[in-house]
């Protein structure tokens, strides 16, 4: 009784937390992140595989758990793509977004940035965000290399551009003092990155406007492809990624600006680094699972908002989409 009460019985492909809260999402995505699974080896994932498949099948083992079944579902969702049945490469899976985006972070951050840093920080953080878009991205229709291309170009030149052309417009400036275009410096991360980013999802995704994504029942079968919900879906993914930096690039500049006047700071000058890389990754960590918790991966959308032939093909209300994350 107790373990029914704290687990919920097992649906296959199906969320373990209710999606229509934020609540709900919110764990969902924390399991979805959770680091932990980078470190499942190949034998486990198989044994994951395998308990999911004999569940289907309905050949599972007498004394299989509803908490096993969930981990297992958790395990296979957080290394293989929903759509293409295939493994994401590690650094490019949500659940290694914190470990491998937290050092570019700190070097986004880093006080007195000189113009070949600001070039090959914002540079090294949107090839990793290109990577982790285009990894996560819903993939029911295939994506031509020319697109990821001008995804990657046109927001490694926006986030440049906006990041070098704001430093030098601070540093022009004769309205600030020294300390002051310091701190102002130490925000410029956050337009530039944000900006980026919205640019990286139109252009990576931008196919998906005109070709549709897929649209499934309550059955988990596609009734068509609609150029509607591809626009809500790259919509919500670029709201994500503006949400997701904003507390990422402005508090720890605040935090490290309180704690550098610290006396035990100030006589530990060694001790910046490490604190620094610690609030970054803290504040990293919280920040994803809130900020991709906006929205549900698989969001649903009423038929009669969609084209004329969707609602046609189905008899549902509401239909199904991969809105990648």
């Amino acid at each position: 009784m107790a373990e029914s009460a704290a687990c919920p019985p097992f649906q296959l492909g199906r969320p373990r937390y209710d999606q229509s809260t934020f609540l709900g999402r919110l764990k969902h995505f924390i399991d979805i992140i959770d680091p932990s699974t980078l470190f499942v080896s190949e034998s486990r994932l198989n044994e994951c595989v395998k308990l999911l498949d004999d569940f289907k099948s309905g050949r599972l083992s007498p004394g299989v758990t509803d908490s096993q079944l969930w981990e297992a579902q958790k395990v296979k969702q957080a290394i293989i793509h929903p759509d293409t049945g295939e493994k994401i490469f590690m650094p490019f899976r949500m659940s290694g977004y914190v470990p491998f985006g937290t050092p570019i972070v700190v070097g986004l951050l880093l006080p007195n940035q000189t113009l070949g840093s600001t070039v090959v920080w914002q540079w090294l953080n949107q090839s990793h965000n290109a990577c982790v878009n285009y990894a996560n991205r819903n993939a029911t229709k295939p994506t031509p290399t020319s697109k990821f291309l001008q995804g990657y170009a046109g927001a490694v030149g926006s986030a440049v551009s906006i990041a070098v052309g704001l430093n030098i417009l601070i540093q022009k400036s004769s309205k600030f003092s020294p300390a002051t275009r310091l701190i102002i410096q130490r925000f410029i991360p956050f337009p530039a990155v944000a900006s980026a980013n919205i640019c990286n999802v139109g252009l990576m995704r931008h196919n998906e406007l005109s070709e549709g994504i897929d649209v499934m029942d309550n059955n988990g079968n596609v009734v068509g492809s609609s150029r509607i919900a591809a626009k809500h879906a790259i919509m919500e993914t670029a709201f994500t990624r503006v949400v997701l930096p904003l507390p990422i690039f402005v508090l720890p500049p605040m935090i490290m600006a309180y704690l550098e006047k610290l006396p035990l700071l100030q006589a530990n000058r060694r001790m910046m680094l490490p604190i620094h890389s610690f609030v970054c990754l803290a504040i990293f960590g919280l920040s994803l699972p809130l900020a991709i918790s906006l929205f549900p991966q698989m969001s649903q959308i009423e038929v009669s908002h969609l084209e004329p032939e969707i609602a046609m093909a189905t008899d549902c209300k509401v239909v199904t989409y991969n809105k990648g994350l």
